[in-house]
């Protein structure tokens, strides 16, 4: 028997704006340099990523993504500095109370 949790972000009105999935779908997409294929690549449709990352976006305060619409030479995205600065803080937290779920769960069971 072990355990397990998720964490997320909500908002005063208890709806996620972020989490585990909008976090893979921005280091997603810094890595592939589009949110398009990022969607595709997590068999997501693009509408839904978007709406995801400016969900979280309109919540937080600062834009995740610049985004470059398509055009001649194509499009793409790459994260801000305040997204590498979120997903550092996210991973660490994630990480704290990953370590702080163990050891509770250690002393009780």
């Amino acid at each position: 028997m072990y355990f397990n949790y998720k964490l997320w972000l909500v908002n005063d009105k208890n709806k996620k704006i972020f989490g585990l999935g909008p976090m893979m779908l921005i280091l997603k997409t810094h890595k592939l340099g589009s949110l398009n294929k990022a969607a595709m690549d997590m068999d997501m449709s693009y509408s839904k990523a978007l709406a995801l990352i400016k969900t979280a976006e309109e919540e937080l305060g600062f834009k995740i993504l610049i985004r470059q619409a398509g055009g001649k030479d194509g499009g793409g995205s790459i994260i801000t500095e305040e997204a590498k600065e979120l997903i550092r803080k996210y991973e660490e937290f994630n990480r704290r109370a990953s370590e702080a779920i163990k050891e509770i769960y250690n002393e009780i069971f």
